[in-house]
């Protein structure tokens, strides 16, 4: 399995398979949805901690109803009011949460390679939910257990990620997880917001979202992270919406079965319209129901668990 010593750290150390066992997994999860008592024994007697340096909602939340889904004794430390704010170090906050008998640790963290350099501090499980400008693991496992479920597969799919793609760690991860398995991808965004080297990891890039638009299965819109842009790399917001945002005209160019994604939350009227949130072809409200699935099927892989045994 490529969660690499019961740790989910980056997409690339994934292979199809590993991604297919997840989602598969995954949607093992899924049928207790539809149970009167959503709660499954699975990690009766773990500790999970979520470890957040960044503000979330979705992410967060998700990992919370996961754990507690699986019977977890689920703990959230609030980063703001622990002993981070005293100096305390990344790797003396995680040792005290392992003494204190953590068996799981989400982290999101604000530098790149944080869950990395806590997996090789610790013996608990590491699981990443988001390290600055690097990865988000979890959110490209679920866009593509979104994508699967609805088309079938993901395999020869054509695929476009549009927006802030130098500052997306869903970008990155998504790149990963969609060439793993057999999609097509081209990126679309201005020039300024696009990092060196994109071509070297098999995708095509664009600068046309008119163009592209029409030949695509998938369009995942990204979200403009103005708090991660030091300087001023687009002209002006409304510039933007008028040649890379997901708006009302451009729906029209959309093929009738293409879907529609967005990692949230959304700057609406910016990089997406309401009207696109709302179409029939939307599968925003879809992702962060399948974010809970693949999240529990996370949690029980990194744990040892077998796939066979997800729903007892």
């Amino acid at each position: 399995m490529g969660l690499a010593r019961r740790n989910l750290i980056r997409m690339r150390d994934l292979s199809a398979a590993d991604i297919q066992q997840i989602l598969s997994t995954a949607a093992a999860c899924k049928d207790i949805f539809s149970r009167e008592v959503k709660k499954m024994p699975t990690l009766r007697g773990q500790v999970m901690v979520n470890l957040f340096y960044e503000p979330s909602t979705r992410t967060r939340t998700s990992f919370e109803l996961a754990g507690k889904w699986m019977s977890a004794d689920v703990v959230n430390i609030a980063v703001a009011t622990s002993s981070v704010v005293k100096g305390e170090s990344l790797t003396d906050t995680a040792k005290t949460l392992e003494s204190l008998g953590a068996d799981i640790v989400v982290i999101r963290h604000p530098s790149a390679g944080a869950p990395a350099l806590l997996a090789r501090s610790i013996r608990a499980a590491v699981i990443n939910a988001g390290d600055g400008m690097h990865e988000h693991p979890t959110q490209a496992l679920l866009d593509l257990f979104t994508i699967q479920e609805a088309k079938g597969t993901v395999a020869d799919l054509h695929v476009v990620i549009v927006g802030d793609i130098l500052h997306s760690r869903v970008a990155r991860s998504n790149i990963w997880g969609l060439r793993t398995l057999g999609a097509r991808v081209t990126v679309v965004g201005p020039p300024t917001l696009m990092p060196p080297g994109l071509e070297e990891l098999g995708v095509r890039v664009s600068y046309d979202l008119d163009r592209v638009l029409p030949e695509a299965d998938v369009v995942n819109v990204l979200r403009i992270q103005r708090e991660r842009q030091p300087t001023a790399l687009i002209p002006s917001l409304r510039e933007y919406t008028r040649y890379f945002g997901l708006t009302r005209e451009r729906l029209e160019r959309l093929r009738p079965d293409a879907l529609i994604l967005h990692p949230g939350p959304a700057n609406l009227g910016v990089e997406i319209v309401q009207e696109a949130v709302d179409d029939p072809r939307a599968r925003i409200h879809d992702q962060v129901t399948n974010g809970v699935a693949v999240r529990m099927a996370v949690l029980y892989l990194v744990t040892g668990g077998r796939h066979d045994a997800v729903a007892a």
